[in-house]
């Protein structure tokens, strides 16, 4: 293309076809004088013939003005500030327009026949009909009163001004005969208008002051009015939830109504159920019984439709109590009698973090106790009702995790036990830290401590007692009783008083590797474990002759508290415990099946709180747990009532170990039942053993008697294929260990 011509060196054209720019002329034609003023900024820019200055309002260093209004205006509605304060106007406004809301629904049903009408409607939803019955009798009571009211208002005004009429004329003789009173005692007749006029000026000046005071209320109502309102709403917290503080919204626990129940229990995620609360005609309501108050919370009873099982809505516990606002501590799901329901408990939010009150055994002095016809008060359950637990006859046993309350629950029984002199206590503490020093002058056997010996004496104790059986149960059958031991015959013969054996951190014993002189361990979980086999003979017939067993211990495990020993218990108690197979081994498959969820509890938070299964506490129909949070009595508290219990009792001398009055000699027993018989067969040896002393061998097998003679060099052997014992092995081996005891 064809450039145009000019005379002007500033631009030339280029070889190549385009412009070339003189920088040097653009440069001066841009050079303002120095003793020149400065110039106004120009609207546009300034023409140099070859170069385009750009318009500053487009340079990138310098946004528009609309441009740099609109940050500014967006800097200033994000701020946290104006946030804060625009959240604060909503909500103030909102609960002066709520509170007004309210005030009027208030007063609308005050004045109508709503509130009645709401009632009914939602007692035929949840099926309450008697409920709905009840308040359509009030409906119909209130209808009669407003009838009456509007008829005695038509009434009123010729009512109101005879009244006040006569109020008039009474006041007006009043005031003359004070005026004729006055006249005659100053003998002046003018006197006897004198109360009259006094009245009048009276009247003048109350008029004077709401005159005066009537300005500033006029104008003070209407902010009264609002002010009014504000509280009744804010009361409510009738607000946004985006506009409230986060401490009003943080979780309180919303109250539990039916549709908040039917609405949780549909978002729980079975869809059986969601479906099924979608297709009924009562949005749900039917499936709920009544929800009644239950101490700290309230509990309903839900019928679930088909094909929705009661396990499916427990393993949901904690989905079910975050649906109801509430955490999972706080709800408790546990299976009534009836099919196909599932009974909720559901806390206030927060009630169950209040301490309960302290044991009556501290607060009332003359608390009394009967192991017959008494119940231990053991603390609340979650209903806030008492709990106490009837001890006669009912061996015990309590587990849970390390520094939870055990020992204390435990003590606080044997506390009020202790105040029935005929009790008699023997106890062996296997953790040695002064948890059970009260008892000493007051218990007849007192171990403390962790070591093998410690166990060792904890054994012997439970041996003794199992003699003690022994020996009850011959005089029992002696004595030809048809009712077993009866309170009289506690009370007045000594041979059959109540004695409880107590065994806390009963888990050292049966860990315990220790064995014995007849090479029988003390531990373990087996046949020949001598601590099992006498906790097993005490559950079997302990009860029947007032001799009862109460374990302690921590962490259940199959080693540390084995099957038959935890199913022999009555009374079965778990406090906060890690598993739910370690609940199943402390509370039993059919509790916790029932609900029961000791694993649940909060390790730290509900210290105390046991949950317990057995025939000593009293259930609801139906269930087969509670859950129970214990009295605590601190230390000195429980020095205090052990000396109560002394006071009552004649001096005790506690023994640190049990003294039996004779040692049992396997070996020699079996040369006696062998006699002059060259050798015997086991079984029979058996049998000659359980007859000579059946507390000791009735419940010997092959194996004890295999393991005794084999640790005497007297092993059974094989004779005509059946296993026998030689006298002679015997013999020398009775003849060599008392040599080696002469030695």
């Amino acid at each position: 293309m064809n450039q145009p011509h000019s005379t002007d060196r500033s631009t030339e054209p280029d070889p190549g076809g385009g412009v070339v720019v003189d920088l040097d002329k653009a440069r001066a034609a841009r050079t303002i004088p120095t003793d020149a003023p400065p110039p106004a900024v120009p609207a546009a820019p300034v023409p140099v013939e070859g170069v385009v200055l750009p318009n500053p309002a487009a340079m990138p260093g310098r946004p528009p003005v609309w441009v740099r209004g609109g940050r500014s205006v967006r800097v200033v509605l994000t701020d946290d500030r104006t946030r804060t304060a625009a959240r604060l106007v909503v909500r103030h406004g909102a609960y002066v327009v709520a509170g007004a809301g309210i005030a009027a629904r208030r007063a609308w049903d005050g004045r109508t026949l709503a509130r009645y009408e709401r009632m009914m409607r939602t007692a035929e939803a949840a099926g309450q009909h008697e409920v709905a019955m009840e308040w359509e009798v009030r409906a119909a009571a209130f209808r009669a009163a407003r009838h009456q009211r509007r008829m005695d208002l038509l009434k009123a005004p010729q009512q109101v001004a005879k009244s006040a009429a006569f109020a008039v004329g009474t006041a007006q003789g009043a005031l003359l005969l004070l005026g004729v009173i006055l006249a005659i005692a100053e003998k002046d007749i003018a006197q006897l208008v004198v109360p009259t006029m006094t009245v009048i000026d009276l009247i003048r000046w109350v008029a004077v002051f709401i005159g005066i005071v009537w300005g500033p209320l006029t104008v003070l109502g209407p902010w009264l009015g609002l002010l009014a309102l504000w509280s009744v709403g804010r009361h409510r917290q009738a607000a946004p939830a985006w506009t409230l503080p986060a401490a009003a919204t943080a979780t309180v626990g919303a109250p539990i109504t039916p549709s908040v129940v039917v609405t949780s229990l549909r978002d729980l995620g079975i869809a059986p159920l969601r479906n099924a609360i979608r297709e009924m005609g009562d949005a749900g309501a039917g499936m709920l019984g009544p929800i009644r108050i239950a101490g700290c919370g309230v509990e309903v009873d839900v019928t679930l439709p088909s094909g929705v099982s009661t396990e499916e809505v427990q393993k949901r516990r904690r989905k079910l109590a975050e649906n109801l606002s509430r955490h999972e501590h706080e709800v408790f799901i546990t299976i009534p009698q009836a099919a196909r329901t599932v009974r909720l408990w559901i806390a206030d939010s927060g009630a169950l973090d209040e301490p309960i009150g302290p044991s009556p055994l501290v607060t009332d002095p003359d608390t009394p106790a009967d192991l017959y016809t008494g119940r231990a008060p053991w603390g609340q359950d979650l209903r806030g009702d008492a709990a106490a637990l009837s001890l006669l006859q009912r061996h015990l046993l309590i587990t849970g995790l390390s520094n939870q309350g055990k020992t204390a629950a435990l003590r606080a029984l044997a506390l009020w036990l202790a105040l029935d002199t005929s009790v008699e206590f023997r106890i062996a503490d296997l953790k040695g830290v002064g948890d059970w020093r009260m008892f000493d002058g007051l218990a007849t056997v007192l171990i403390q401590g962790p070591t093998d010996q410690h166990v060792i004496d904890a054994t012997e104790m439970l041996e003794a007692g199992v003699a003690e059986m022994e020996r009850r149960i011959e005089l029992l059958e002696q004595s030809g009783a048809t009712d077993g031991v009866t309170r009289e015959m506690a009370r007045t013969d000594h041979r059959f008083h109540p004695i409880v054996l107590l065994v806390d951190e009963a888990q050292v014993a049966f860990m315990c590797p220790a064995v014995g002189e007849d090479k029988r361990p003390y531990g373990g979980t087996k046949a020949t474990s001598r601590y099992f086999m006498a906790a097993r003979k005490l559950h079997n017939q302990g009860r029947a002759v007032n001799v009862t067993l109460w374990q302690g211990t921590q962490d259940p495990t199959n080693e540390n508290l084995p099957k038959l020993v935890r199913e022999g218990a009555h009374i079965r108690a778990s406090l906060v415990l890690g598993t739910e197979e370690q609940a199943r081994m402390a509370l039993g498959d059919k509790a916790v099946d029932g609900g029961a969820a000791p694993h649940k509890l909060r390790q730290g938070l509900d210290k105390g709180t046991v949950v317990v299964a057995g025939d000593g506490v009293k259930l609801a129909p139906g269930q087969s747990s509670t859950t129970i949070r214990t009295h605590f009595i601190s230390g000195e508290h429980a020095a205090e009532i052990a000396d109560r219990a002394k006071a009552r009792r004649t001096g005790v001398t506690t023994l640190s170990a049990v003294e039996r009055p004779e040692t049992v000699d396997p070996l020699a027993d079996i040369a006696a039942v062998l006699g002059d018989e060259k050798r015997m067969r086991t079984q029979e040896v058996l049998a000659g053993l359980a007859a000579r002393d059946p507390g000791e061998y009735r419940e010997w097998t092959f194996s004890d008697l295999k393991t005794v003679l084999e640790a005497a060099g007297a092993a059974p052997y094989k004779s005509d294929g059946v296993q026998v014992v030689s006298r002679s092995k015997v013999e020398s081996a009775l003849q060599l260990r008392a040599e080696d005891a002469g030695a």
